[in-house]
């Protein structure tokens, strides 16, 4: 999972503060928050009829995160549950029969991967994995910080072919061949299961909702508010994120109904002496990449978002741009080593500061968007 600290300081992207909603609006502005589900704070804003509504909805949403979370985690055994941890423990042994939600995750990511030139790869968890044991130990002994040997980084990638992962639609299992082998769906598997959990509720009845995973932002509908026709969505300022646990904004995205994901340097990271060590992994170096410092886009779902901002985040900028304008409805934003912002022309039309505001979309309301 990409285990991002429940530090609001640590968090990208901010759902700037909203107004309150009229007593003629039918609709009433409800929030929670949930805090055991994919290492991460998940705050859910939703407009409903009543408080007794909204619970019904928050509470689908959060039973159905805990059950995805579950199968998609790597690190913990779930008693009767098959999930990716008893893949990864079972490479090289048998093949693991598994739920629906996993083979959709993993036909997807195997799919998105080869769309993209393999800049995201699920199987490089023996990499990962070597990684997340340094920088664990960092964390928690910052004196023994230290980069992983190459060497034992080359040897990790030996067992890191997607092509190796073996699916079988039929039976409904997973199959790794090689002991070595492992996945780590972190890059993809919140953003996956933020689709899940929002096509079901709205099929359900839900019609205005956002739903906040650390940096991944799923939106359903508008604000029933009647006042404004798109969600505001804060960008941080990555410097204030690490530097000073600040929670200044970049900029403000607006939309309705779609996904926004921020891959970043100072998500989740340690320090060898005074360099940042991330964990967002080069396939190709098997290094922190440093082409950005934060990578977001604004994508139709929430699985293409988490997918596409690691990917776009791995490669340098000609290509980065060259395959965000390869996918259809989708824009794009980086922000540079020096700190220049760059975008897509269509992002341009999303952002605060290029005119996007709130009050150009219905002159009614002069306060921020939520």
């Amino acid at each position: 999972m990409k285990r991002i600290f429940i530090f609001i300081l640590a968090m990208f992207l901010l759902i700037v503060p909203g107004c309150s909603s009229s007593d003629k609006n039918e609709y009433k502005r409800y929030s929670d928050s949930i805090f055991d589900t994919f290492d991460t704070l998940v705050r859910v804003v939703a407009y409903t009829r009543s408080e007794e509504e909204f619970r019904q909805f928050f509470d689908t949403i959060h039973s159905r995160l805990q059950e995805l979370h579950i199968l998609f985690d790597i690190y913990n055994e779930y008693e009767g549950i098959n999930n990716i941890k008893t893949i990864n423990d079972n490479a090289g042994i048998r093949p693991i029969r598994v739920e629906q939600e996993i083979i959709d995750l993993i036909i997807f990511s195997k799919e998105w991967s080869e769309r993209t030139g393999g800049s995201v790869n699920i199987a490089l968890g023996p990499v990962l994995k070597i990684w997340h044991a340094y920088r664990e130990e960092a964390l928690y002994n910052p004196e023994n910080a230290a980069l992983p040997p190459a060497d034992l980084l080359t040897e990790a990638l030996e067992y890191s072919d997607l092509d190796k992962v073996l699916v079988d639609l039929d039976q409904m299992t997973v199959y790794l061949p090689d002991r070595g082998m492992s996945l780590d769906v972190g890059a993809v598997a919140k953003g996956f299961a933020l689709d899940l959990v929002a096509s079901e509720i709205v099929n359900e009845g839900l019609l205005s909702a956002i739903i906040s995973a650390g940096g991944n932002i799923r939106t359903i509908g508008k604000p029933l508010d009647q006042a404004r026709e798109r969600w505001g969505i804060g960008v941080q300022d990555p410097d204030a994120s690490i530097v000073g646990g600040s929670e200044k904004l970049l900029d403000i995205i607006y939309l309705s109904t779609g996904s926004v994901d921020t891959s970043g340097d100072y998500q989740r990271y340690y320090m060898v002496g005074d360099k940042i060590v991330h964990h967002l992994i080069d396939p190709q170096t098997m290094m922190p990449a440093e082409h950005y410092r934060a990578v977001t886009v604004v994508a139709a779902t929430s699985g293409i978002a988490d997918f596409m901002s690691t990917a776009l985040f791995l490669v340098p900028f000609e290509a980065s741009i060259a395959l965000a304008k390869s996918i259809d409805n989708f824009e794009a934003m980086w922000i540079m080593p020096d700190g220049e912002v760059r975008t897509t022309a269509g992002m341009k039309k999303l952002l605060e500061s290029h005119g996007a505001t709130n009050q150009e979309i219905n002159k009614v309301s002069e306060e921020p968007s939520s």
